[in-house]
Formats: structure tokens, sequence, C-alpha cells
């Protein structure tokens, strides 16, 4: 369903279309999953609430029960249409600009909504296998003058790593510091030991290259080198290149989207544009119902996302 075909559903609409991503197979009692639900349609029940007629549990529940919808005051309406914008934006959406055109009282409330979209986008724990290319980049704003801050180490930027699985997945995370170690425990914790990792030439890399089945293969990019062929008949591309493209849209939307992303909330941003790559190969309108159907089990509440 694209962004037009949104904004012509009414709430009752709404809702059922959002019941039907969350329960493709009818209502699960969020509380103790009993599939035994009564839908309650009193005068007296806010539309949509159900009951679970589990004898242990008998709790009331409406679809946004157990995701991150739950508790907002905002139509349900205006939260499928955020997630239409965030999902289908490559580069972002303000929240800014989520307050003018869902016409959202606060910024406060578009800023805690557009955060909890992102929460939803929180990508599982499977670890990354085949061909993986990993690399670190630096974060945040430019310098106002010509060498006023150093660039890579040193700089007050913020650290980010990035592990892309060619034609797969993708783990975008800030780090504390680029560092042996460091790396060592992101990559061995994120990556299978059968894959086969791809990095640039920098040091700290070389003693995790040595875990993994498939090898570990560098490009020098000191060298101006930036691809080239394995050894074989079939070698495969040796390059950083499909994580640097994945850099660069964070990147542009850092600079052209957000203007700031603060270390607090780095985290949140690189979900979502790992989820965005995660579903690059899908319409926007499937890349939406994915999000909204990871928003189960996911909660937000603003105290926890105004704090870290």
């Amino acid at each position: 369903m694209n962004l037009i075909d949104l904004a012509r559903l009414d709430d009752n609409q709404a809702r059922q279309y959002f019941e039907g991503i969350r329960w493709p197979n009818g209502p699960v009692c969020p509380h103790c999953q009993c599939t035994n639900c009564t839908r309650l349609e009193g005068e007296a029940h806010r539309p949509g609430t159900l009951q679970c007629n589990n004898g242990d549990c008998r709790l009331q529940f409406t679809a946004t029960v157990g995701t991150v919808l739950e508790s907002s005051h905002l139509p349900i309406i205006k939260w499928l249409m955020a997630f239409h914008l965030i999902c289908s934006s490559k580069k972002g959406f303000s929240a800014k600009q989520l307050q003018r055109e869902l016409e959202i009282g606060s910024y406060r409330t578009a800023w805690f909504l557009l955060h909890r979209v992102r929460h939803a986008m929180t990508a599982g724990f499977e670890k990354l296998d085949g061909v993986v290319e990993a690399d670190e980049t630096y974060v945040g704003g430019k310098p106002r003058y010509k060498g006023q801050s150093p660039r890579g180490r040193g700089t007050k930027k913020a650290p980010v790593m990035a592990l892309v699985q060619r034609d797969g997945d993708v783990r975008c995370f800030p780090v504390q510091m680029v560092d042996s170690v460091t790396l060592h425990n992101e990559i061995v914790a994120k990556v299978s030991s059968d894959a086969t990792l791809i990095t640039d030439e920098l040091p700290s890399y070389k003693k995790v290259g040595k875990t993994f089945a498939g090898g570990h293969h560098t490009v020098c990019h000191r060298e101006k080198e930036y691809v080239r062929k394995a050894r074989g008949r079939d070698g495969m591309k040796i390059t950083t290149n499909t994580v640097e493209s994945f850099f660069a849209l964070l990147k542009r939307g850092n600079y052209g989207v957000y203007h700031s992303m603060s270390k607090r909330h780095l985290h949140r941003y690189c979900e979502e544009f790992a989820f965005r790559w995660r579903h690059r190969k899908v319409s926007d309108s499937v890349r939406t119902e994915c999000a909204i159907a990871a928003a189960e089990g996911k909660r937000l509440m603003y105290e926890t996302s105004a704090t870290r």
C-alpha cells in the first residue's frame, strides 16, 4: 500500500490494516499468546478492543499492545504514514519535517515517534556469512575551517563500524574506539567463522582476519588500490566498495537531512539506515510492512529514549 492509499484510509480501515500486518493468521493475545480471542464491539469498548478467552488470562487488549505504538495518543493512520515516509526516504526523514507533514502537535512528539520507528527497525542477532566487508568511519559535523579538526583517528567525531554481507544483510553500530581489541570483539560476535572477511589495510584487522575459514583479504587504499580479483579463474572481487557505499548513504543523511546525529542516539540512526539497506531490493510498500511487522514485542518509553 503506497502513501496515497494510506492517506485515504479512515481510522477503522487503518486499524484493520495494522491488525492484518501484525496478525496475518488472526488475533493473538500479547500477554499469553492465546489465539482464542473475542472482539468486543459494545458501546463501552474502544474500537479494536479484544479479550483473551484463556481462563488464566482474560485480559483485554488492542493490536497496539506490545508494540512501539502502545500508549500512543496519535491515530494509527499517522503512525502508518510515518512508517512509510521513513522507510521510503533513502537518506532519512527528519522529525521536524515529520511534524509538518503529519500535522503533529509538537516537535517532542514527532521526535519520540521517529525514535520508536527506529527502535522497531532494530535487527536480530543472526551472524553474517559468505563474503563480509568490514570498515569504519567517523560520523559528525564537518570542521568549519580546513585543518581545524583532524580526519580519522584523533577527530572528535563518533566512530561507526559497519559489516556488510554481499547481497545480504548489514550490521552498523557505533564503537568506543577503533583499535584491534574492539574490532576483533565486534567482528567475531557478528560474523560467522566460516565467512570470508575483506577489509582495508588498517593494521587493527590483521589479528581478527586469521580466525575466518574463508580467509582475510585486504585492499590498500594508500596505494590507490580499490578493487582487484582474487587468485583463481573464478576469483571474487577484493574490494570494500559495498560497505563504503553504505557509509555514503549514512553520511548523506547526516549532512543533508539530520545535520546532526548525537552520540547518545547514534545507534538508532545506524539501525535506521541498516534497515533500509537490508530491504533495499523490495518496494517501499513491502519495506514499510516489514518495519511495521517488526514493531511487535518492542517498547520504548520516552524517559528511556531521552536518556540513551
